[in-house]
């Protein structure tokens, strides 16, 4: 199988012999959605002058001397399309995201096949034989062939049909990610992106629908959520924003300059921006800025089979149901239970027969370290947040309350078993 290093650079003549120049790079097209790109012309150099010669034109091209079918004068030329792909300089040496194995590598070769008279892009070359066979050094390493153990590829060989182009052309433009991407976790999503510089990584979470780049940037701390929506437009931040839990939008926006957070604030759907704007007047490392206002509450006068009805149509807008607050008609909370005693309830009893009166809370002014504590010691999920009336605000999920205690990496990876 030819390789892309071991063609640039080989000299290329036409039908009488004539050195027509070198190549220069190869051209690959992946129109029709097809997995692995199809060479349709070389990239041939002369001096200063390029030729974009269709591949139809070459006779041989895993050769000393790559011959062409036609005289110079006669060659067709090719025409590039947006669906193209210049080898050389968009794809060596970028950054490419292998969505088998979740992790940004770096190409350093690309295989080619050959399907009876076409050739297509095989595989990346992301391990050290690509390096050496760039440099031309491969033969000095006897042992680093095509094959590894078994037969198998060697390592860092990845199949073109799972990894995706970041980049394309050396203005950093990002190829929109297809459903590779999409699909992945935005736990998945988030570590990408982190290991990607600024410009890039914002051009993917760009890329994305926006609730899935909303969940994204829920995996991130908020001073990189900040710097990945910096180039982004308003409107768009703005849609982001909606899709997020209150707390963390209000994260995020305390991590912008104030104009452009009351901006993207005055873009924001009415309803989440007043959530949004009630956590930020409070201090961030209160219970009442870190709190969300995505929660269930019912009354203690329904029956259980009422509760599941209400939480059906409500679920949707919660960030946790794994605990529902019981309150009156001004707000005050006046009990909780889980979701499994409401499962396990007969439909007809009331919600007052088997809720908890006696609720665990933290108040609107308490510190995080305090809410920190109180989830700690009585092992919660979450925890209620009321006023100095007892009227329930909001709620802090145990993530977010350990915040200042565990690490951020390793709260990360908590299960988040209140979702």
């Amino acid at each position: 199988m030819p390789y892309v290093s071991q063609l640039i650079g080989k000299p290329v003549t036409d039908l009488d012999g004539t050195r027509v120049g070198r190549i220069h790079d190869i051209i690959a097209s992946a129109k029709g959605g097809m997995h692995h790109p199809e060479v349709v012309a070389l990239e041939v150099r002369t001096g200063r002058r390029s030729l974009l010669v269709a591949f139809s034109e070459v006779a041989v091209l895993v050769a000393p001397a790559v011959p062409l079918v036609h005289k110079l004068s006669s060659i067709k030329k090719y025409a590039p399309s947006e669906n193209d792909l210049f080898l050389m300089r968009d794809i060596l040496d970028q950054q490419i995201i292998d969505v088998n194995d979740v992790r940004v590598v770096r190409v350093n070769d690309i295989e080619l096949a050959r399907v009876n008279e076409t050739f297509y892009v095989a595989n990346v070359d992301a391990g050290r034989t690509g390096l050496l066979r760039r440099l031309g050094l491969l033969r000095f390493f006897p042992g680093r062939g095509r094959t590894g153990p078994g037969g198998k590829a060697p390592a860092g060989f990845i199949p073109w049909d799972v990894v995706e182009p970041i980049s394309k052309n050396r203005k950093l433009r990002l190829k929109v990610p297809g459903d590779k991407i999409s699909e992945l976790h935005p736990a998945d999503l988030a570590e990408l992106i982190s290991d990607l510089n600024r410009v890039d990584g914002s051009k993917l979470l760009e890329s994305l629908d926006p609730k899935t780049a909303a969940e994204t940037l829920e995996e991130v701390e908020p001073d990189f959520q900040a710097s990945l929506v910096k180039g982004m437009p308003d409107q768009r931040v703005a849609d982001v924003l909606e899709e997020m839990a209150p707390d963390e939008a209000a994260d995020l926006l305390a991590e912008l300059p104030q104009e452009r957070s009351k901006s993207l604030l005055r873009l924001m759907e009415k309803e989440e921006a007043a959530d949004v704007r009630k956590l930020l007047t409070y201090p961030d490392d209160t219970a009442g800025g870190i709190m969300t206002t995505e929660y269930i509450t019912v009354t203690a006068a329904r029956t259980a089979a009422q509760a599941m009805k209400a939480i059906r149509q409500e679920a949707s807008e919660a960030e946790t149901i794994f605990y529902v607050y019981v309150t009156d008609r001004k707000g005050h909370l006046d009990g909780v239970f889980s979701l499994k005693e409401l499962v396990l309830a007969e439909p007809k009893t009331m919600i007052s027969a088997f809720m908890h009166s006696r609720v665990l809370s933290v108040n609107l002014r308490d510190s995080q370290d305090l809410v920190a504590q109180v989830v700690s010691k009585y092992n919660l999920l979450a925890v209620p947040v009321v006023d100095d009336d007892g009227r329930l605000h909001g709620i802090v999920t145990a993530d977010d309350a350990l915040d200042k205690i565990i690490p951020t990496a390793w709260k990360k990876r908590l299960p988040r078993l209140y979702h």
